[in-house]
């Protein structure tokens, strides 16, 4: 008798790309926009959230239908289930980038503030993305300057050793060779308005936001 595989992908049902549904082009028609994702990554404490929750507020107000993604929404939920392991945050981003990726086809200019320290894992989300639809922003801050900022207590427990694989400390964060946009949050004081500014105007640089948008 043939032994049974015990492999999952060979046991795993036929996928086949559904077809028929309301398209990214129709989303985008409907919504007079493009649908697009903005990825900001950098170390814990650089500047992310603010600059995410800075953007989300800016397009708003210009009538933008957007949304916002990070972290600790993502590790709440659907990715609660996964260790802070260098194979549990691979597959913590893989999961925000699939998220990102339906929400882009929707229509959506989707901002994503996730450290995402591997440059493998931020070039996976970019081919699983529309081409030109993936706007990868390096949010740059000095560690020491991160550390100051930490107000969780994250980088001294991961000095202590409480924290393991912590990027910066305990593992690494792969900044990007040839982001998009480069933030420096320090020693600049650029604020995260100032920051949000930048992005909407290399969206509209690209064609991404229309300059006319109120």
């Amino acid at each position: 008798m043939k032994e049974k595989s015990t492999d999952a992908k060979a046991n795993a049902p036929a996928i086949f790309a559904p077809t028929g549904y309301v398209s990214r082009e129709e989303h985008e028609t409907l919504k007079a926009q493009r649908g697009a994702c903005v990825w900001l990554t950098g170390l814990s404490s650089s500047g992310k959230t603010s600059i995410a929750r800075a953007l989300q507020r800016a397009l708003h107000a210009r009538g933008v239908h957007t949304y916002a993604l990070d972290g600790d929404m993502l590790r709440g939920g659907l990715c609660k289930d996964l260790p802070f392991t260098q194979e549990g945050r691979e597959e913590n981003i893989r999961r925000a980038g699939e998220v990102a990726q339906l929400m882009v086809d929707a229509g959506l200019i989707v901002t994503a503030a996730f450290i995402s320290p591997y440059r493998e894992g931020r070039a996976l989300i970019r081919e699983r993305m529309p081409r030109g639809r993936f706007i990868e922003c390096h949010v740059s801050c000095p560690l020491t300057v991160c550390e100051a900022r930490d107000t969780k207590g994250l980088y001294a427990r991961a000095r202590a050793g409480e924290l393991d694989h912590f990027t910066g400390i305990s593992a690494p964060y792969e900044a990007p060779e040839a982001p998009d946009l480069k933030l420096e949050t320090a020693p600049t004081g650029i604020t995260p308005e100032e920051c949000a500014m930048k992005i909407i105007a290399l969206l509209e640089e690209r064609g991404l936001l229309s300059k006319d948008t109120p």
